[in-house]
């Protein structure tokens, strides 16, 4: 079985090709962040414009890479959604085409259900398994029960946790993107050295909170005239904020490992996914907890925490040897949440 997967949620374009023995046939990705890097973050005018000048070249080359034609398709899957609706649109366009024109079936796949299941694809994990998504857009706690069973248990209340990071990273001047780059210095910093909030630590529940921790991190740089913003304090600050993050993604995390080990008490392995779980210290601090519990750590490699179009493929083919498919009148989805049922949190908005 062999699936062409297609990602346009946000700033990479990419294209893949995997097939049922779980392997990655191709992986094409290409980054837009020189494109958005004037701007300091994401643009989605020009997101969806880089989308649609690149993905029809990184498909010809993917399915160049992976020495197959359209004809050997099983299924074509793309992003639907939830993203950047400009881009969604783009993929969803461009996968559906090729599905009509191939007469091969359809999946319009949700981006974080690729996320979820890109461990399934990497380490074979089996369900029920507890997941941690944590993104530039998205903080959750989720169950995964199966293919398109999720029951969430935490999320955040304000910000996601990579949001908090880009943004902590723009107002020390670190550039873009600031997630890599706030982790970059904080490993020269002392995390000591300021005393930042841990929001929720020691309630109950399994909910997150950073907007305070952010704006105390801007409290602590209005304190400093910019000519005493050394690299010194920079990394220092940078250092104690990630330890901040640290700190309170164990606290709620370890809540949701309880309450996971007690009602799933044949699972066994908690999963760290997104693009913040590229981070080596929070998966450091992680690991530290799994093993206090009994519990393994697993988390895909480097290269497929962020946005790519194997986790898409995969889903699609996980869902479509289930006999699932779409129509192709399935409209792209700028939100799309993996536990619909799950109650709304006060303060959250969409990102619950």
């Amino acid at each position: 079985m062999i699936v062409l997967g297609i990602e346009t949620s946000c700033d990479e374009t990419a294209a893949a090709v995997v097939n049922d023995k779980r392997e990655i046939l191709a992986n094409r990705v290409l980054s837009q962040l020189d494109d958005h890097r004037p701007y300091g973050g994401v643009v989605p005018e020009i997101a969806a414009r880089a989308h649609l000048e690149h993905l029809d070249r990184l498909v010809a080359e993917a399915m160049d890479d992976a020495g197959v034609d359209f004809a050997d398709l099983d299924a074509v899957a793309c992003t639907g959604g939830p993203g950047l609706i400009g881009g969604v649109m783009v993929g969803t366009m461009t996968a559906k085409a090729i599905a009509f024109a191939a007469n091969k079936p359809f999946l319009a796949v949700n981006h974080l259900e690729g996320h979820a299941l890109t461990v399934r694809l990497t380490d074979d994990v089996a369900f029920p398994y507890l997941l941690l998504l944590v993104s530039g857009g998205h903080c959750q706690v989720l169950i995964v029960e199966g293919v398109g069973q999720y029951k969430r248990i935490g999320t955040t209340i304000d910000d996601a946790v990579g949001e908090a990071f880009d943004k902590t990273a723009k107002m020390m001047g670190l550039g873009y993107p600031g997630g890599p780059a706030l982790e970059k210095i904080a490993a020269k910093g002392n995390p000591e050295r300021f005393g930042l909030p841990r929001p929720l630590r020691g309630r109950p529940g399994c909910d997150f909170s950073f907007s305070g921790l952010k704006t105390a991190v801007r409290n602590y740089l209005d304190g400093f005239p910019v000519p005493q913003q050394t690299d010194e304090v920079k990394a220092d600050l940078a250092a104690s904020f990630q330890r901040a993050v640290g700190d309170t993604l164990i606290d709620r995390a370890r809540n949701a490992v309880f309450e996971f080990m007690r009602d799933y008490p044949t699972g066994k392995t908690l999963v760290l996914a997104g693009g913040v779980a590229a981070n080596k210290y929070l998966r450091a601090r992680l690991t530290e907890l799994t093993d206090q519990a009994g519990m393994k750590l697993v988390a895909p490699p480097l290269d497929l925490c962020t946005d790519n179009a194997a986790m898409i493929a995969w889903a699609g083919l996980e869902r479509f040897r289930l006999g699932e498919r779409d129509d192709l009148d399935f409209k792209p989805r700028p939100r799309w949440p993996l536990d619909p049922e799950a109650p709304k949190r006060p303060g959250a908005g969409v990102k619950a």
